[in-house]
């Protein structure tokens, strides 16, 4: 019996941490109705989950019409849930690769004007060499150069720092792209991570439904075992009296 329940908490658990992914994901697909779409899922979630339990307690005595409905909307919210799912962590993938991408644009760009910048101090620096071209003018464009160059780093620190973060972020999808096609081009780490999202989602809500399946049938073996053991006293109460007679 234990066991039981702790199916049923696994589902609810399970359930629920699938009804908030969708939901959100929901939400992030139909952004311009944000809080409308996440009552609607949400009670759409709850729906499912009850319509799940009721038809197995009453697939045998339901009518076909009600029966095979709700069987539809259950299969139909399923697949709702698990395109919300879908879209939930295609987003958080999204949003990182969008941090990566103007990451590494700004440090381009950063890198561009290191360089230009040092041409510059080397050929200022080659000029103060030659005594018919040194000047107080061009020292003080020197030190400007070398102050430029150093704002230049600083601006870069803080980047180079978030570069490598990102880079820890992404490392584990690298190799799995590896494991996959055995190269971690972005074309391939793309597909790693949809083919990652897909068996999340494949397993996601499917077995927190199935759980709720399993849950249910374990209350009802161990209502047919009560209802087994209270028939067997009364038969045996039955007997004792016809034999006292």
């Amino acid at each position: 019996m234990t066991q039981t329940y702790l199916t049923f908490i696994a589902a609810f658990l399970l359930s629920g941490m699938a009804a908030y992914y969708s939901v959100l994901g929901l939400a992030l697909i139909f952004a311009g109705a944000f809080w409308p779409v996440v009552f609607m899922g949400s009670s759409l979630e709850f729906a499912k989950l009850v319509s799940a339990s009721w038809l197995y307690r009453n697939w045998k005595t339901a009518p076909l019409l009600i029966k095979s409905y709700l069987t539809f909307a259950v299969i139909v919210l399923m697949l709702l849930t698990s395109m919300g799912i879908f879209g939930f962590l295609a987003k958080s993938h999204i949003d990182s690769t969008l941090d990566a991408g103007a990451n590494t644009v700004e440090l381009k760009t950063l890198n561009i004007q290191q360089k230009i910048t040092e041409e510059r101090l080397n050929y200022l620096l080659a000029r103060a060499k030659d005594p018919s071209t040194a000047s107080n003018r061009l020292d003080k464009q020197i030190q400007d150069t070398q102050k430029e160059l150093n704002e230049i780093s600083k601006k870069k620190l803080p980047l180079l720092k978030e570069s490598n973060k990102l880079v820890a972020e992404v490392g584990p999808i690298k190799y799995i792209s590896d494991l996959i096609f055995e190269n971690s081009s972005k074309s391939n780490i793309e597909k790693a991570v949809r083919y990652c999202i897909i068996l999340i989602v494949l397993v996601f809500d499917p077995l927190a439904v199935g759980l709720l399946l399993a849950a249910n049938h374990g209350f009802n073996y161990k209502q047919l075992v009560e209802d087994s053991k209270e028939l067997n006293k009364v038969s045996k109460r039955g007997i004792l009296r016809m034999k006292d007679i």
